[in-house]
């Protein structure tokens, strides 16, 4: 038995010494690698985190220029001292510049925002206009500090993009590394932007590299803390938003009033963003009707802004200042209501002028009011079973942003940092999950992924909708004369019946060809000029696509479960 023991012993022994042995050697021939991989993350967490901090205060210190305002959050409480006339040609003004920026910086007069580094991440290697994206920052930074209603998290998103696009190419990354750069870019960004590093994270898995990749999820968080440490040193460690100090919850009995605001938020969400996409719509059609050249589109949308906050002054900027009276009970009812359809005007006049800005904050400013609403009538409607106002209105904030984005998780979390209140978790939680959910099956999973599918990109059903947009049919054709080449007698035929696809055309375009026509193969020609017959190149058979299809597919199974 002492033998037998003895043998099993030393058998085990052996066996740990050679897993031993792997796991040293693999730890020797990667660990150089993934330290320089998290110094390069680290790099780019600090530069984006800079850059973040440098935009909103910027922002502010031309704010205190033009409005005369010490505190960039209380904006609408110092522009309504000021004359009439100053409101009204501030954004106006701001509005011209911004169209001059952008008819130099891109060739569509288009501010870049999250929708396009959504993009980049997946079908771009990792990649985002650098020469837009720099006019698209400056445009939207002086959008924001004229008064613009939207926020400044997308521009920062996508200036941090371009940030880890640049440094992408400098180092020569494949996709997989470029866009784990672009996630770790993204993450400091927003923790700079907001204080929040759980969030920050998280956002940028969730939002823009869309998977959760245990390999990308260290290097992302060295960034976002990265990006945390540089707004700390600078603001200290506090939150956004001050709440109440009463936020009790009648737990079981109040849940399901929670449950309905989620449906009512899911509801002011997907109505918050058709009107931003009707009124862009709208004034394409108008601008093109009046011929009013590129330019002045921001000038015109600043200007009827600036209008509309002659009267309602809290519908310009950022919307902070609304929002923390939101949080804290200090609104009326008609007046959060009021508030509420003005800032989705509002937004929209700005989005629809090509301003620039982000959605978020004005996301955060519309769910608050609307949770603050909705609380205000529950609370007199059911006054024995409810607790405080503002507990909706920070339930509403969570609801409608979340929504907007289609980022229920890194939303809740942003709320719970913007506020440091963790002890609300279950009512945010179930307005969230409800808003979303709702959402979801009303766009298409997002106002970025809609945006997208606008563009006729279409990113909202998966890699498996979209990878094959990415595929051209050169690269996957067998050329005429080789051994497993159609003949050209066939492919000829197909020709003269009209059945043939172009070289640089998507296998998108071809799998549908194959489907209806029932083909093994499709010939590959290059198109002359008007006249002239089509050039043949060979032919792509079902087969081959087939395969190239499942080997991308395996590919990126492979970067979302690493």
């Amino acid at each position: 038995m002492a033998k037998r023991l003895k043998l099993f012993l030393s058998h085990q022994a052996r066996g740990a010494k050679v897993e031993f042995a792997n796991m040293w050697g693999t730890f020797r021939k990667k660990a150089p690698k993934l330290a320089l991989f998290w110094l390069v993350a680290l790099a780019i967490g600090i530069a984006a985190g800079i850059a973040a901090l440098l935009f909103r205060l910027g922002i502010g210190q031309v704010q205190t220029f033009l409005y005369g305002v010490d505190d960039p959050r209380h904006l609408h409480s110092f522009a309504e001292n000021l004359q009439w006339y100053w409101i009204l040609l501030i954004p106006a003004c701001g509005g011209l510049l911004v169209g001059a920026v952008l008819n130099w910086f891109t060739n569509d007069g288009r501010v870049r925002s999250v929708a396009d580094v959504i993009e980049g991440a997946a079908l771009h290697e990792g990649r985002v206009e650098r020469r837009a994206g720099i006019g698209s920052a400056i445009a939207s930074f002086i959008t924001l500090s004229a008064g613009g209603s939207t926020g400044r998290e997308g521009p920062v998103v996508h200036l941090a993009a371009v940030m880890a696009a640049w440094a992408s190419e400098r180092l020569k990354a494949n996709g997989i590394t470029a866009r784990d750069l672009m996630g770790c870019a993204v993450a400091a960004a927003v923790s700079a932007s907001f204080n929040a590093p759980i969030a920050g994270a998280i956002f940028a898995l969730e939002v823009v590299l869309r998977h959760f990749a245990v390999r990308a999820y260290a290097p992302i968080a060295i960034a976002s803390i990265a990006g945390t440490v540089i707004s700390r040193l600078e603001f200290g460690n506090v939150t956004e938003f001050r709440l109440a100090v009463d936020e009790t919850l009648a737990f079981h009995i109040e849940l399901p009033a929670f449950l309905l605001l989620g449906l009512v938020c899911g509801l002011v969400a997907v109505v918050f963003v058709r009107v931003v996409f009707w009124s862009d719509d709208i004034a394409t059609k108008f601008y093109a009707y009046i011929r009013l050249p590129r330019m002045f589109r921001p000038a015109l949308a600043g200007l009827i802004l600036g209008g509309v906050a002659i009267f309602y002054p809290h519908i310009i900027g950022i919307g902070y200042e609304t929002t923390s009276a939101a949080l804290t009970g200090e609104l009326l009812l008609y007046e959060a209501i009021i508030f509420a359809v003005l800032k989705v005007l509002a937004v929209a006049i700005t989005m629809a002028g090509r301003m620039g800005g982000g959605i978020f904050s004005p996301s955060l400013m519309i769910g608050a009011l609307t949770g603050l609403a909705f609380g205000l009538i529950a609370t007199a409607v059911f006054p024995s079973v409810s607790g405080s106002v503002t507990l909706y209105a920070l339930a509403g904030m969570g609801a409608v942003a979340a929504a907007v984005l289609g980022a229920p998780i890194s939303t809740t979390l942003i709320v719970f940092e913007l506020t440091g209140d963790w002890q609300t978790g279950l009512a945010v939680m179930a307005a969230v999950s409800l808003s979303s959910a709702l959402a979801s099956r009303m766009m298409h999973g997002s106002f970025f992924l809609s945006l997208l599918e606008r563009k006729n990109v279409h990113l909202s059903a998966g890699p498996q909708a979209y990878l094959l947009s990415t595929m051209r049919v050169a690269g996957y054709m067998r050329e005429t004369g080789g051994a497993k080449a159609a003949s050209e007698a066939s492919c000829w035929d197909l020709i003269a019946d009209g059945i043939y696809v172009d070289g640089n055309a998507s296998l998108e375009v071809v799998m549908a060809v194959f489907e209806d026509k029932g083909l093994d193969f499709i010939p590959v020609v290059t198109l002359g000029g008007e006249g002239d017959p089509p050039e043949l190149w060979g032919a792509l058979f079902q087969v081959d696509a087939l395969r190239a299809y499942n080997k991308v597919l395996s590919d990126v199974a492979a970067e979302e479960h690493s």
